[in-house]
Order: structure tokens, then sequence, then C-alpha cells
């Protein structure tokens, strides 16, 4: 990825979540000056605190800063999400940001309100619009679940075309550090669509250790993910939105990874063949 030298300093909100720290490797890489921004702060490190509840935080995470990655925390499927990311995009275009990527979901109502209304006050957004993450299975709530052998969702087992996020953080560090990707939709999934069932036993075959897949009630997955130690509300509102998108309006597979990055989609196997090499379903 050549960068541009327009580019000043990159801004990375949610810079240590599981895209964010993709990017900033990204970047580093290619010597692309960043600024992560974190809800703690590091001073050491020029990492300023900042918490999109908190607009006191802004400023100071985007003095120098022209272009910007948003990903609101926890989704912007989520109530005021879309009302508080298009203040802080709004904040960023007065303060001199040229280049913005937005992290989206697919099949979402309120994260589509979200980008048209970012969009408004940034006509150059970038979206990236993701499927269902992968990495979910290894990095997040279901690592657990893979290592324990069951995924339990409180919906059907549905086909999703599970979105590889080394695709969408590559997509993401052009957008920000190269020309050709403003004002542009990527729609981002795997290249092909995989139910649960059939995820889980190619998950099961690379840790393995069977892993089957067992719908459960709301509560059920309230219960367990408050059990795991997420929020409540949280647990909650991931429960509604997996309800909501994963009802089969996803299933086919989209083309945003190939147009962004001019190569085919990351597939489910090549995935799990990874993180299998990584150690992260050897422990415990």
């Amino acid at each position: 990825m050549g960068t541009n030298s327009t580019t000043t300093r990159v801004l990375i909100t949610g810079g240590t979540g599981m895209t964010g720290r993709r990017i900033t490797r990204l970047l580093a890489e290619r010597g692309a000056d960043h600024r992560v921004a974190s809800r703690s702060g590091h001073p050491a490190t020029s990492t300023p605190r900042f918490d999109w509840h908190d607009t006191g935080t802004w400023d100071t995470a985007l003095e120098g800063v022209d272009a910007v990655y948003l990903c609101y925390h926890p989704d912007l499927a989520f109530p005021g999400a879309a009302e508080t990311v298009s203040a802080f995009a709004a904040r960023a275009a007065s303060k001199g940001a040229r280049r913005m990527v937005l992290l989206s979901g697919r099949g979402e109502p309120e994260a589509q309100r979200a980008e048209r209304q970012v969009r408004e006050v940034f006509p150059d957004l970038t979206v990236l619009r993701c499927a269902f993450f992968a990495q979910n299975f290894s990095e997040f709530f279901f690592a657990p679940a893979v290592l324990s052998g069951t995924i339990a969702l409180p919906v059907a087992d549905v086909p999703e075309p599970f979105v590889d996020l080394d695709d969408v953080a590559e997509a993401a560090a052009r957008a920000l550090t190269e020309d050709g990707h403003a004002g542009e939709l990527y729609e981002m999934t795997g290249p092909s669509a995989l139910t649960f069932t059939e995820a889980g036993s190619v998950l099961g075959e690379a840790a393995g250790r069977p892993v089957a897949y067992r719908k459960v009630s709301t509560e059920e997955f309230v219960a367990a993910s408050a059990a795991d130690g997420m929020p409540e509300e949280v647990a909650h509102g991931l429960a509604a939105l997996f309800t909501e998108v994963l009802d089969g309006r996803n299933v086919k597979p989209a083309d945003g990874v190939e147009r962004a990055l001019s190569r085919p989609a990351t597939g489910f196997e090549e995935y799990t063949a990874k993180a299998a090499a990584s150690g992260v379903w050897s422990r415990g």
C-alpha cells in the first residue's frame, strides 16, 4: 500500500479494538503517522483519552489530524450512535479532516442511518459495511464458545458470509492514506456464506475439538454473556441486533473486499487456519 504524502496524521478511534489495532499495525508498518484514541488514554505513548460520550475529549484527539477512522462502541445499531458519531464527524471536518472511514454493519437499519448522517457532514466518507466478523470466534465473545464446544445464539441457523477482519483493516488503511476511495461504500463479506452449524464444523476441524451450534432464547444468551463478564445492557443490545440481522437478509456475499483491495476476499477456512496457528483455541 502506498501512502499519500498529503495525509499527515490518522486518528484511530477504537484503536485498541479488533479492527483498530489491526489498522494501527498496518499504518505503523507503512510509516504513516497515526494517533490511537482510547477511553483510558496513555500520556507516555501520546494516546489521548477519548470518550464518544464526553465531547470535552474530542478536540485533543483531533488536533493535527486529517484522516479519521470511526469505530463506534459497542455498535452503530445502539441508541444514540448516529447522532454521536455524526456530531464527531462534523467536529473532525471543522478541524481539517479530509479523509474519513466509518465501520458499519451490514443489514442494520440504525447503522445505515448513521452512515447517512455522517455523509451529510462529510460527503467524501468511505463506508465499510461489514458482515459478521469471523474473528468473533477467536478474539471476542465466541472464543470461549469454541473452546467449550457450543456456539449458542438466539437466532435460526442461517447462512452468513463471515468477513475476515484482516481484509477490513487493509481496506480501512488504504482508504485513510490513499486516493480513490472517497465517497465509496464497500459491503465487506467473505466469498461464501456458511450456516452457523457449518461454521462450527470448520472451526472444530481447525481447533481440534467438536464445535456445535445451538439456538437459545434471548434470556439464555443474555444470562450466559453476563456470566462471562459482558455488561447486561450490551448483551441485550447484541441479542436484539443478532435477532434482527441474522434472519437471512445478509446471506448473499458482496464484492466490497474485491473492489477495495483488488483481490478476492479471505475465506472462512483460511481464517480458521490462521487463528488455529496463533494458538488461540489451544489455551485453557
